[in-house]
């Protein structure tokens, strides 16, 4: 999409977990994948492999890449595409984001042909200003390479940007590039999350987070605090 103004303070976003409630579509999703192509695997295992790339994702679970698994998954999770719902107060996080003077990245591992379709969830598309997909990249999270395009393609300042995401392998990404990112977590419910994991503030959701971002626009990036938005 459209690139930022360079110097430019930002918050870079993971989607899945993050902004829509499709966590759990993609575990079922993934679990029928992977039966259909003859592996008995747990939901827990999937779960936990949340926010990578698809092909990191299956090799994670498997111990070896498996293609056939991931053109599985796209056909399970089809139905679920035009059923996305964002999770309470993603929208507002959004807007109080771009409010604030700040561009809203999204960093996501989704497919390409199904980020328009999560940008109609959300709902607040006037105020994303740069969306980064899985297919932008040559390795998905958790590599840095999707953290590295989101900030390039966007012109934020990476001195001046946060990432949030849901999973630990957002977290990872964050820490992973040239510079590490200040990083803020939301909390999944049971699974393996962000918090505790390396992130510099966690928050249960994304209303949360949106109600933690203060009414000066600039004055605490001027001060050399970094907040969540």
């Amino acid at each position: 999409m459209t690139a930022g103004q360079p110097g430019r303070g930002g918050v870079i976003l993971d989607v899945d977990g993050t902004l829509l409630d499709t966590n759990y579509l993609h575990v079922a999703a993934w679990w029928e994948a992977f039966r259909e192509r003859g592996h008995d695997i747990r939901c827990a295992d999937v779960h936990r492999a949340l926010g990578m790339g698809s092909a990191e994702l299956v090799e994670r679970v498997l111990g070896r890449p498996d293609p056939s698994v991931i053109d599985a998954h796209s056909r399970y999770f089809a139905p679920y595409l035009g059923r996305m719902r964002p999770l309470p107060g993603a929208p507002d996080l959004l807007a109080a984001t771009s409010e604030l003077g700040r561009q809203v990245v999204l960093a996501t591992s989704a497919k390409d042909d199904e980020a328009g379709l999560m940008l109609d969830a959300i709902g607040v598309r006037d105020v994303i200003g740069t969306v980064v997909s899985s297919g932008a990249v040559e390795r998905a999270k958790p590599h840095p390479d999707i953290v590295e395009r989101a900030l390039s393609e966007s012109g934020t300042d990476r001195a001046r940007a946060v990432m949030v995401g849901d999973a630990v392998w957002d977290v990872i990404a964050a820490r992973a590039g040239r510079h590490s990112l200040y990083r803020a977590a939301l909390r999944r419910n049971r699974g393996r999350t962000a918090t505790g994991r390396g992130s510099s503030r966690a928050y249960p959701d994304a209303a949360a987070s949106a109600a933690s971002c203060g009414p000066a626009p600039s004055a605490s990036w001027r001060s050399g605090q970094r907040r969540t938005c």
